[in-house]
């Protein structure tokens, strides 16, 4: 990742004048989310200008709302990842504290302008809320905008099966297991990315060695097997069987783990990075009452994979 990939407003690296600047938490970059930074993009690379981003961490609601935060989807990293992708040079992420949530909505386009001198325009979602308060509304933005010399776009929600994609739709669909319909509202495959970590080697003596990832979103999967596919640094994805949850048949773990194990050679170990893309929800994790009835559980789940994958059987 580049140093200037997560750069907030009190180091802002040089960019082209003028920043076509989308804005807003943008947590899991869904479809809704890309067409607001799509419009920055396009204006930008018309005007021979730089599209950027201004996102927060954390969540607003961790300083709004401390006793219940919204549970997030993406750390930083993995936001900018999707964010470059859709063709944002600039990602500012900027620490939501106090300071900035005391601007006052009047204030909060002068406040940026002040910060971003070459801001030429502003785009957001319908529901964008900011200020001291959220008291400033899209019409307080197109106001305070025009009078600031900042163009504002604000863009409607995307509508899918009759409903606007929101994080909080995709979040109650992670929550169910249900795959099929959080990738259609991404737009993309919903994945994780984390360290290859030592594990107990449990899975290699049943037979079936295992891939041990640390990851664990506040806005996790349900707790089950899926089928998923692999990739590192280099080279194409492989197909695998992944376990996410709390491993009731080998130990009580109070943190969840995701556990792959990959059809074939496996090419990663110990400290490499992973990419692991999740195809489809298998069954929900359950216990045991030994490892012979885990291991046989193992073989119908590998079977299972493999055809949810479009694989032959091994």
């Amino acid at each position: 990742m580049p140093p200037e990939a997560l750069a907030h407003l009190a180091a802002v690296p040089p960019y082209a004048a003028p920043l076509h600047l989308a804005v807003g938490m943008f947590d899991g970059v869904h479809r809704g989310h890309q067409e607001v930074i799509r419009r920055a993009v396009d204006a930008a690379r018309a005007a021979g200008g730089t599209a950027g981003v201004l996102t927060f961490w954390p969540h607003p609601s961790v300083v709004l709302r401390p006793a219940a935060p919204t549970r997030v989807m993406q750390d930083p990293a993995a936001k900018a990842e999707v964010l470059r992708q859709l063709g944002v040079e600039l990602i500012l992420t900027e620490p939501f504290a106090a300071g900035i949530a005391d601007v006052e909505a009047g204030e909060f386009v002068g406040w940026l302008r002040a910060r971003l001198p070459g801001l030429a325009g502003l785009y957001v979602g319908d529901n964008f809320r900011f200020g001291r308060g959220r008291r400033g509304d899209v019409a307080v933005l197109r106001e305070t905008g025009r009078v600031a010399g900042v163009a504002v776009t604000v863009v409607p929600p995307v509508q899918v099966d009759g409903a606007p994609v929101s994080s909080t739709r995709i979040r109650s669909l992670l929550a169910a297991g249900e795959l099929t319909a959080v990738a259609g509202l991404l737009g993309r495959p919903y994945a994780s990315r984390g360290p290859v970590v030592p594990g107990k080697r449990l899975g290699r003596t049943l037979g079936f060695p295992t891939l041990n990832l640390v990851w664990s979103p506040p806005a996790a999967p349900r707790y089950g097997v899926y089928a998923v596919r692999v990739s590192g640094a280099s080279g194409p994805a492989r197909p695998a069987v992944a376990n996410f949850g709390l491993r009731p048949t080998v130990e009580r773990a109070t943190e969840p783990r995701l556990e792959v194990h990959v059809f074939g050679d496996c090419p990663w170990t110990e400290g490499d990075e992973v990419r692991v893309e999740w195809a489809h929800f298998l069954r929900p994790e359950q216990a045991f009452p030994d490892l012979a009835a885990l291991r046989r559980q193992i073989l119908q789940d590998c079977a299972a994979a493999r055809a949810a994958l479009g694989l032959p059987p091994a």
